[in-house]
């Protein structure tokens, strides 16, 4: 059809009418962009879901070699000792085991031999593992393709070890008086090894830790204690000052380690008789209600009022002196 010589009119650019502004919301945007982990395409997302996984299975906290896991309570779940260095000491301290982890195609050296020598001895089980797999046990700690699987230490119960030890020795089965040694406030783990190897080496019955806010048997523990732990038992007490009152209560004479003392050590006239040694931090030392429960603080002299024993040595100290004492009677 012709159009008569008349040129077309375009229509003027402009707002379409019934718009309603939908045209906006392209650019109002999507917000921040999420953390790498929170985007289900990241790799870091599934690194964090199978974090998750783990710590529901077997407990939660990452740790570096020779800490432990906690459960319920605070109770240790499980242990694992980490890199070559550790797991060969660990090995060489005669420190229990559950299995021996090995990366597939590790390569060997003086170390892993040893490990594989020590733990074939002893009986361990030696599981060849991937590295995938290590690290998820690790939580990506260092393992140098050597993990040592530790069980959980068995704590006998504070007031039935106190119990057992004093019937045992009025029926004449135990020929020292019953010796403990509680600790209060202490958290390191070479502490409590060392402790333990001082009450192995002078005849002592048991050692008492609180259930919180206290130190394990962790491998540290274990190691410092070069083989004692397996000697000498370890019991909880839900409540430290509880079981003081109730060692009283059997005839246990309580005797608190502190530098401004009642008695000097060397004074000491209870040392033949039943007795639990309660030592604190050497940062805080006794706490305020544990110090009420002692029948008597004992001091430790030195010579130099500016210097301060820790915790592991002014029990060997103590220990030796009422062993000597109990010996001359």
């Amino acid at each position: 059809m012709a159009n008569n010589g008349r040129r077309s009119v375009k229509a003027k650019k402009g707002p379409t009418i019934g718009t309603g502004g939908h045209g906006r919301k392209a650019l109002e945007g999507k917000g921040p962009t999420p953390k790498a982990e929170d985007r289900p395409y990241h790799k870091a997302h599934k690194s964090k879901q199978l974090s998750e996984r783990s710590a529901a299975k077997r407990g939660t906290g990452a740790r570096s070699a020779g800490a432990s896991r906690s459960g319920p309570k605070g109770r240790a779940t499980e242990e694992v000792v980490t890199g070559r260095n550790s797991v060969v000491e660990a090995l060489r301290a005669g420190i229990p085991a559950k299995a021996l982890h090995i990366a597939i195609r590790i390569e060997m050296d003086d170390r892993v031999k040893e490990s594989l020598k020590i733990a074939a001895e002893r009986g361990i089980p030696l599981l060849e593992t991937g590295k995938t797999e290590l690290d998820r046990m690790t939580e990506d700690a260092v393992h140098q393709g050597l993990v040592l699987q530790i069980p959980p230490y068995e704590y006998q119960d504070a007031y039935d070890l106190a119990e057992e030890t004093v019937d045992r020795w009025k029926k004449g089965h135990v020929s020292n008086a019953p010796l403990f040694v509680a600790l209060d406030g202490i958290t390191d783990p070479r502490n409590l090894g060392a402790i333990i190897r001082s009450v192995s080496a002078f005849s002592g019955h048991g050692v008492i830790v609180p259930e919180r806010r206290s130190v394990g048997v962790t491998a540290s523990a274990w190691k410092t204690s070069a083989g004692a732990a397996v000697r000498v038992p370890v019991a909880r007490a839900g409540n430290l000052n509880s079981a003081l009152k109730q060692f009283k209560n059997m005839g246990i004479f309580v005797l608190g380690l502190d530098g401004d003392g009642d008695v000097s050590l060397p004074a000491l006239t209870l040392a033949t008789e039943p007795v639990c040694i309660v030592v604190g931090s050497e940062g805080k030392g006794l706490s305020r209600l544990v110090r009420e429960n002692c029948d008597q603080i004992v001091s430790i002299p030195i010579n130099s009022a500016m210097e301060s024993l820790n915790a592991s040595m002014a029990v060997g100290i103590s220990l030796y002196e009422i062993s000597r004492q109990r010996a001359v009677k």
